[in-house]
């Protein structure tokens, strides 16, 4: 029995060891839900098995027939689409299929002559070397099929809610503010100051058909160790893809110093579509993460990498901009669009840190994180600049006319802008300038006071405009003539409240700011009529009120004064300027009362004289003259005798 053991043939005992390994192989790729990894570790195993038995089969007589038959059928079926003009997926699944098959018996083959020995054997290693070249045959020439595929088969980018943006008109700063226009009020929620217009969506970058044969495809070439260039055809794809679709956009690649050079207007534009683009991204970027996990999920980090290189050029391109925007010099103007450009920045950074929170992406998160502290500087160092450019706006001339001055139009334009970022300036400007609540906050505001004219946007705008209000009356000093001096606080102070008034700015003033300016501008309105007409109407005065009627002489020299008085205030003021319809019919009115009256009531005392030639204006012609004033140019006053 000992010498029946013993003497069992070398040969019959491998083969049943190999066959027994082989065996357990086959039940362990049989079991389910095994990961990408451990099923490429059984197949090369199996593989390898395959190729001990071969050799062990040439040991005992077989040789290496079985191997190059094998290899035979699959170079047949690999070659015969090099001289095919079609591409292979474009001929149907079938061939698709086979050609697959055919890579996969040669890859096998590759792998189980690789773990031979073939040093001593001249044959081995023939078949070896030929299949090596039809291997990297099939390689290249499923890198051509993917890139066909990608390209074929490349989704239009259309992300949803994306095309509801508006692009506000800039309110531009400069000496003379002759380029301000009112622009009706557009309401605007101040409990959505951070609206997100790309929702959270995400779309198919390439047909989701196509995702089958595109994870067929990586997977042979990675189990035939040529994932780098599948790597390397997917990258490029991918890559040009996402450049030429912001390319589109209006994208550039700037330097610091094209940037810098630029023209307000020009670096406007781009500040707006790199707002725009940077909204894109946060869809673009997730869709492009999806592609590469749903072709490369099962490969460990090599899907981020891919992630990586196809998205890094584009991404840092948009970052320099920023960048550069920041470094700039510190401008007014600048101020909207550096707060759309930070509150954007500031809504894309959760999906940034998870797109990219891998060690290799840990710089683009550090970037992003760097530029939005850079970009809240920057708007704060604008936002400077514009209460700087308010205070020391100077002026060496009185405004013509009287009307609203055009710093005036440019500051509030400006201004009903903010509640729309009012979160935004609310966390900028909670550490700045905090004695400036102090100085403009203290007035009792009664039981109106809410939190937002608590918040700190809402201290730094009284701020502003009590910078305003500071200007304008010096700008009204220039005037010689009292009377318009007080026009022209009476339009500016009107004008403000009716801007706060009409936007939210006056959730942000609070109802007793406003009743405070309402009295304010009447009381110049007032202090108007007293200036003007005081002297005016007292020709109308009766010195002897007992007396029914003063003498002939005197009533002559009181019409001629009051004619010349009245006569010289309607070629003047006819050339003031009340630009708001309701606030000039008012002082008209409120005017007319008090001259038409006394006049009336003067005439009405002295009826035996009013016939005479002395009376050069009467009761109707005075009415309708009052009704003149302020239409922004001059008028002189003719006759109006009766006879």
């Amino acid at each position: 029995m000992d010498g029946c053991r013993s003497g069992v043939p070398t040969y019959e005992g491998d083969l049943h060891v190999v066959a027994a390994a082989h065996h357990i192989v086959k039940a362990l790729g049989a079991t389910k839900n095994l990961s990408d990894d451990l099923r490429k570790i059984l197949i090369d195993l199996d593989s390898h098995l395959s190729m001990i038995t071969s050799n062990i089969d040439s040991k005992g007589g077989r040789g290496l027939v079985d191997v190059e038959e094998r290899l035979d059928q699959a170079e047949r079926k690999i070659m015969r689409w090099e001289t095919d003009p079609m591409m292979i997926w474009d001929s149907g699944p079938k061939q698709a299929s086979d050609y697959l098959e055919a890579v996969d018996e040669t890859g096998k083959l590759v792998d189980g002559l690789r773990g031979l020995s073939v040093h001593e054997n001249r044959k081995q290693k023939e078949i070896l070397h030929r299949a090596m070249n039809i291997l990297q045959t099939a390689m290249s020439r499923l890198e051509e099929e993917l890139i066909h595929i990608l390209v074929r088969h490349g989704q239009q980018f259309e992300p949803k809610n994306m095309y509801s943006r508006s692009i506000r008109k800039d309110i531009v700063y400069d000496e003379s503010f002759v380029s301000v226009e009112d622009e009706p009020t557009k309401e605007t929620s101040s409990q959505n100051c951070s609206n997100d217009e790309s929702g959270e969506c995400i779309v198919d970058l390439v047909h989701a058909d196509v995702i089958p044969d595109i994870k067929s495809i990586a997977k042979v070439m990675f189990t035939s160790n040529y994932g780098p260039e599948f790597c390397e055809a997917f990258i490029s794809v991918q890559k040009e893809a996402l450049e030429q679709y912001f390319s589109f956009l209006g994208t550039e690649n700037l330097s610091i110093e094209d940037v810098l050079k630029m023209e307000w207007t020009c670096l406007s534009s781009k500040m707006n579509k790199w707002t725009w683009s940077m909204k894109i991204i946060r869809v673009y970027l997730a869709s492009e993460k999806q592609l590469c996990d749903q072709v490369l999920g099962g490969l460990g980090s090599v899907s981020s990498y891919c992630f990586l290189e196809i998205s890094k050029a584009t991404i840092l391109c948009l970052l320099n901009f920023g960048e550069a925007v920041a470094m700039g010099p510190h401008r007014p103007e600048k101020l909207l669009r550096l707060l759309d450009m930070y509150e954007t920045l500031a809504g894309l950074l959760r999906d940034i840190d998870t797109l990219f929170s891998e060690e290799a992406g840990s710089f683009i998160q550090l970037q992003f994180h760097e530029l939005l502290e850079r970009l809240g500087e920057s708007a704060i160092a604008a936002f400077e600049a514009f209460r700087v450019a308010i205070s020391s706006n100077g002026s060496l001339y009185p405004f013509a006319g009287g009307g609203v001055h055009p710093l005036n139009k440019y500051v509030m334009n400006y201004i009903r802008m903010f509640p729309e970022y009012c979160n935004t300036l609310n966390l900028l400007l909670k550490n700045q300038h905090p004695g400036v609540a102090d100085q403009v906050t203290k007035p009792d505001y009664g039981p109106d006071t809410s939190l937002l004219t608590s918040c700190p946007m809402a201290y730094h705008l009284r701020s502003i405009t009590s910078c305003l209000e500071s200007n304008l009356h010096k700008k009204s000093q220039l005037y010689k003539d009292e009377a318009l001096q007080h026009i022209f606080l009476m339009n500016n102070i009107h004008y403000l409240v009716q801007k706060v008034k009409g936007s939210e700015l006056r959730l942000f003033f609070g109802d007793e700011w406003i009743r405070k300016h309402n009295a304010m501008f009447q009381q110049h309105a007032m202090n108007y009529e007293r200036a003007t007409w005081s002297s005016v109407v007292s020709f109308l005065k009766d010195n002897n009120p007992g007396s029914s009627s003063m003498s002939k002489s005197t009533f002559k020299e009181r019409c001629k004064g009051f004619s010349i008085a009245f006569e010289k205030v309607y070629k003047t003021q006819t050339s003031w300027s009340i630009p708001d319809p309701q606030l000039r019919e008012d002082l008209r009115i409120s005017t007319s009362l008090k001259v038409v009256l006394a006049y009336r009531t003067f005439l009405g005392r002295n009826l035996a004289y009013t016939d005479d030639k002395c009376v050069k204006h009467t009761v109707e012609h005075v009415e309708n003259s009052l009704l003149d004033l302020f239409g922004g140019s001059s008028r002189s006053l003719r006759n109006s005798r009766r006879w």
